[in-house]
């Protein structure tokens, strides 16, 4: 888990970790920091510091490829195959959090969430 919103592509024709622009770049940059400017944690860009020290995420959003490289993600499989623009929302950094939490993440990403929905 991290608290970070990775947008396509999140492979490259190397199959290393660098940034891989879509063609569609900028509109999944602006959708990315729509969601991610209304979570305060994720803006700041290292949510995670206990559990990953030297991860750091520019305003809470990165192309997927330049954090680590997914070949034949579902992500990148639907942009090219159906024109639908996805991004991953990456929620916390705990992955498998406790039910009593729930509603902490449930406060730190609705206005997220309106957001994100507006953009469409």
């Amino acid at each position: 888990g991290s608290l970070v919103v990775n947008y396509p592509f999140d492979d490259d024709e190397q199959g290393i970790a660098i940034y891989s622009k879509s063609p569609d770049d900028a509109v999944f940059q602006k959708l990315a920091l729509a969601y991610s400017k209304e979570n305060a944690k994720m803006y700041q860009g290292s949510p995670c510091k206990d559990m990953y020290p030297n991860e750091y995420f520019p305003h809470g959003i990165t192309n997927g490829a330049h954090w680590y490289n997914v070949p034949g993600g579902m992500q990148d499989w639907n942009y090219l195959h159906t024109n639908c623009f996805e991004v991953t929302i990456e929620l916390g950094c705990v992955k498998y959090p406790k039910a009593e939490e729930l509603p902490k993440y449930w406060a730190q990403n609705r206005r997220s969430l309106l957001q994100f929905m507006k953009q469409v």
